[in-house]
């Protein structure tokens, strides 16, 4: 029975250590998180928390910059709550806010509103988190191979969307995208019609000339019409005169 006790007691460090272990790897796999009241696809204004923790015992988190996913926009995030001074500002491919830092080893928690969440199952934010003292840390990583990466993005799961649910209309954005489009293919064809053998310069100068063209106040067509006039009065003379002379006895 001693011989047993003795053997035992080595696991109890032992699952002692391996507890902390895990307990640390645990809450080092959520330093961003991303929750919806309204985590479904197609939702309308949906609202989006997010949680950054801070990781520094002496500097505070200044800045958290967000990449969105695919089928959101910059301009479809409107900032709701976030920490006192906080603002946020579109970026080229997502959005930052930012603000006076915050006490070292506070989080950053803050609430988006998004104009309308995709047709997909999940969403995936990338997160940089900036501290006071100029570090980064970057939650970037996606799992790999069914494992947990070690800075892992935060994911929000949506369920299906609500039967009769669409995708709402941009209108701004269609308008000035058929505009543009519009624009590029009358460009197109002018070029093309400038290249064509068909349209060659000399052809243009001969339909001018075979079609002479008036001026505004009409004076082109009033020259031919009194030129006319003029030649039938030469022709009745000249008829006059032979008829005189052949009447006329010679002498």
């Amino acid at each position: 029975m001693q011989r047993s006790r003795a053997f035992r007691r080595p696991l109890v460090p032992a699952a002692l250590a391996l507890g902390l272990v895990l307990g640390a790897a645990g809450a080092a796999a959520a330093h961003v998180e991303v929750d919806s009241p309204t985590a479904q696809a197609l939702a309308v204004d949906a609202r989006v928390a997010f949680s950054a923790e801070g990781e520094s015992s002496t500097a505070g988190i200044a800045d958290v910059k967000v990449v969105l996913p695919g089928g959101l926009a910059p301009g479809d995030v409107t900032l709701v709550t976030a920490p006192d001074g906080w603002a946020l500002t579109p970026t080229a491919d997502g959005y930052a806010v930012a603000g006076p830092a915050l006490a070292p080893g506070a989080a950053a928690e803050w609430t988006v509103q998004l104009r309308q969440l995709p047709d997909t199952d999940s969403l995936v934010f990338k997160t940089l988190v900036d501290y006071s003292d100029g570090h980064t840390d970057r939650w970037i990583e996606l799992p790999q191979n069914g494992s947990e990466p070690e800075h892992p993005a935060p994911t929000l799961a949506l369920r299906p969307a609500a039967p009769g649910a669409t995708p709402l209309a941009g209108a701004t954005l269609s308008a000035s995208t058929s505009a543009s489009e519009a624009a590029s293919a009358a460009a197109s064809a002018s070029a093309r019609a400038s290249a064509s053998p068909s349209a060659s310069p000399s052809a243009v100068p001969s339909v001018a000339a075979a079609a002479p063209k008036d001026d505004a106040d009409g004076t082109g067509t009033t020259a031919v019409v009194l030129g006319s006039i003029a030649g039938v009065a030469v022709l009745g003379t000249l008829v006059v005169l032979v008829l005189r002379r052949r009447k006329s006895p010679s002498a």
